[in-house]
């Protein structure tokens, strides 16, 4: 309930006993309560303050896993191959410029 509601319904909580007490229109209203509900409570509320907490760095390590991915249309640079290569013309009789490029330790055929 919090503090404000208490002041605003007159009540005066007890934790050591687990009561709750406030004016009503017929005398004093006693809400009482067993230590069993108040332990439950207290795990629950636990067990929400941890996912809280889990959901909160999740969303940092999204956010900072969205600003590692790379731009998938920016050219990093050109290709470039690590072996020496050769180049072989794709219409040997032809006088086309195509050409392609092999591995130097590879056969031309």
């Amino acid at each position: 309930m919090g503090h404000p509601c208490y002041a605003k319904f007159m009540a005066v909580p007890n934790y050591t006993y687990l009561k709750l007490k406030m004016p009503g229109p017929n005398g004093i209203i006693t809400v009482e309560s067993t230590y069993e509900h108040a332990y439950d409570y207290n795990v629950e509320c636990i067990e929400y303050a941890e996912a809280l907490v889990e959901a909160k760095t999740l969303i940092v390590n999204l956010d900072r896993l969205g600003d590692e991915v790379p731009d998938s249309k920016s050219c990093a640079s050109t290709f470039e191959p690590t072996e020496a290569i050769k180049l072989i013309p794709v219409n040997p009789t032809g006088s086309n410029d195509r050409a392609l490029r092999i591995s130097a330790t590879l056969n031309s055929k």
